[in-house]
């Protein structure tokens, strides 16, 4: 999807972790900043979902945007650790708001197209380009940041969410059927809240792959650290944007093989997410910049195993809640990154490489094919 695309080139991506350092911050505290944007968006994944199903989710996606806008604002204006909490509150409800109604709403497209069946095909590309774009973000935070520093990064970020919530405003989506009044509507969404959510934790085998995909998703906060992975390997500060490109273009091409590796059987995926963890814990005992080489080849695996994961979560999923379901694997997510942000803290990336193995059981009960299901691709 363009908008997700157009949301990572946000400039400050690559560089707030630095921004907090440079502010004075430990690594400990730009974790308990990193626990409170989880916890944030722990609190509005699913509320939000339903509100994308009941409201709009082309309106769940601008909101998101503006909130993002209003964050870095405070980043930029007020660049204290007060300032960085709040900013981390509005980020993960906008976060939240975009998770679920971003999927479903590229999900019942293809559906209505009658091409539901290149689902993880399609979010497997759109997963890519999110990452490759992240290459000229980083050429773009790394000029900006010698031309004016953190203040001009921050001014351009803000830019930048004011035109990806514009973007937004511009996609197709159907109309909604309002219930006729207020009280209707109110009593709707606690409905439709309340029905999502049951059915994501009644349904056996819908529970699986919320769980897999909550898991697998947590595991994705890893990625706040690679600047600060990057710095600690001996990468100096104005080098860390690009020093760290090959990671996120591992993931790229990890998420644009998922229609291939959908058709893997699942003890194959699981023997990936394997490796994938041996990987980082190789690249933490090696602790060289050229470690940062082990951990792209680490996150293109594990990010081609979450795309699959994330394809047969949108599988299994019926009926018209698809975007509250969808937020309750989101609301798993958020509790998952929790113990990755404490870990880190303790023992850095070999303690996430430990959580990254500790996952894999847990994964594989949730991937295994019902009987009968096609193979994704």
């Amino acid at each position: 999807m363009v908008w997700s695309v157009a949301d990572s080139l946000v400039p400050l991506y690559p560089l707030y972790a630095l921004l907090f350092a440079s502010s004075g911050l430990s690594e400990g505290a730009i974790s308990a900043l990193f626990a409170v944007w989880s916890v944030s968006a722990f609190f509005a994944e699913v509320p939000t979902g339903a509100l994308a199903d009941r409201w709009s989710r082309r309106g769940a996606l601008v909101l998101a945007s503006l909130l993002e806008a209003v964050g870095f604002g405070l980043w930029t204006l007020l660049p204290t650790t007060a300032s960085f909490a709040a900013g981390f509150v509005l980020w993960g409800i906008g976060g939240a708001m975009a998770s679920g109604a971003a999927e479903a709403l590229v999900y019942e497209g293809l559906e209505t197209a009658g091409a539901k069946d290149s689902y993880a095909r399609v979010n497997g590309w759109m997963g890519a380009a999110t990452l490759a774009a992240q290459v000229p973000t980083a050429f773009i935070a790394t000029g900006l940041f010698a031309l004016g520093g953190y203040p001009l990064v921050g001014w351009a970020s803000i830019a930048t969410c004011a035109l990806t919530a514009a973007l937004a405003s511009r996609f197709p989506e159907p109309p909604r059927v309002a219930d006729g009044d207020e009280v209707a509507e109110v009593v709707g969404f606690a409905r439709t809240l309340w029905s999502g959510a049951t059915e994501a934790v009644r349904r056996p085998e819908l529970r699986a792959i919320v769980v897999a995909t909550a898991l697998l998703g947590g595991l994705d906060a890893v990625e706040e650290y690679w600047p600060l992975m990057a710095g600690d390997w001996g990468v100096p500060a104005t080098a860390v944007p690009i020093a760290t490109l090959a990671i996120p273009l591992a993931g790229a091409v990890g998420a644009a093989l998922a229609g291939r590796t959908g058709r893997l059987a699942t003890r194959w995926l699981l023997a990936l997410l394997v490796l994938a963890g041996l990987l980082l814990g190789a690249a933490a005992v090696w602790a060289r910049p050229a470690a940062l080489a082990a951990v792209a080849v680490f996150y293109g695996l594990y990010c081609a195993v979450l795309v699959v994961a994330e394809a047969r979560l949108q599988d299994r999923i019926t009926g018209p809640r698809r975007a509250t379901i969808t937020s309750v694997a989101g609301l798993g997510m958020e509790l998952a990154s929790l113990p990755l942000f404490a870990v880190w803290a303790v023992g850095g990336a070999g303690a996430v490489a430990v959580l990254v193995l500790a996952v894999v059981p847990v994964v594989g009960l949730g991937l295994r094919r019902r009987p009968g299901q096609p193979s994704t691709g």
